[in-house]
């Protein structure tokens, strides 16, 4: 089931190719890779250029490559405009703005999961240590909302979120789940060992997983 769904490269903030991150998935034996740069870097006029490439190199590549994009959370929504969001296999949305408490960050969530564009919600809890933590009844409200959405949460080997109980919750509810390192690094890409280790240790099976099709 070994997968990785957020990976970066030169097309934002990573320093390796789109290609270097390809040839470190099949070298670690992955079956699926995403390459998804961050929106506010690739929507700026390279954006054709990096879908083409990503198609390019998938079309060689010897495993299932997905192309997406990583947005950043903000009101109502993603900043993924649905032209954008058409050509690619799926959008992730993550709070990457400085908020003060988990009320803020809730709300960004909770605007990220109504946007129709987004599909996955990135290293949920991430801000946590700095924000606070929500109550248990917020985060039933997170999880009731992304069930009746029907949004994935990644599990996030960079950042270890979302906890253990989060992710068992998930998969109670049906709410697909993906693994992801976070990598911006070509030498990062497939490095998922905590992902799998909470998915395993919570029950998860390959059903649980989103792109469960591919591996």
């Amino acid at each position: 089931m070994r997968h990785d769904t957020h990976t970066h490269t030169l097309y934002s903030d990573g320093i390796g190719s789109v290609l270097d991150n390809i040839a470190e998935a099949e070298r670690k034996g992955l079956s699926v890779v995403a390459i998804t740069d961050h929106s506010h870097y690739v929507l700026r006029g390279s954006f054709e250029s990096y879908i083409r490439e990503v198609r390019r190199w998938g079309e060689e590549a010897e495993i299932e490559v997905l192309v997406g994009l990583e947005g950043n959370a903000v009101e109502r929504g993603v900043d993924v405009p649905e032209w954008a969001a058409e050509k690619l296999d799926f959008v992730i949305a993550s709070v990457h703005e400085w908020v003060e408490g988990p009320e803020r960050y809730l709300k960004l969530i909770k605007d990220a999961i109504l946007d129709e564009k987004v599909d996955v919600i990135g290293h949920f809890g991430a801000n946590f240590p700095y924000t606070g933590s929500p109550s248990v009844e917020e985060l039933k409200e997170i999880l009731k909302l992304a069930e009746e959405n029907g949004k994935a949460f990644e599990i996030s080997s960079a950042y270890r979120v979302p906890e253990l109980d989060f992710v068992r919750e998930c998969i109670k509810r049906g709410i697909k789940l993906t693994f992801a390192s976070d990598a911006h690094r070509p030498s990062r890409v497939g490095d998922v060992g905590w992902s799998e280790k909470v998915f395993r240790k919570a029950g998860g099976k390959k059903e649980d997983l989103l792109f469960g099709e591919f591996l």
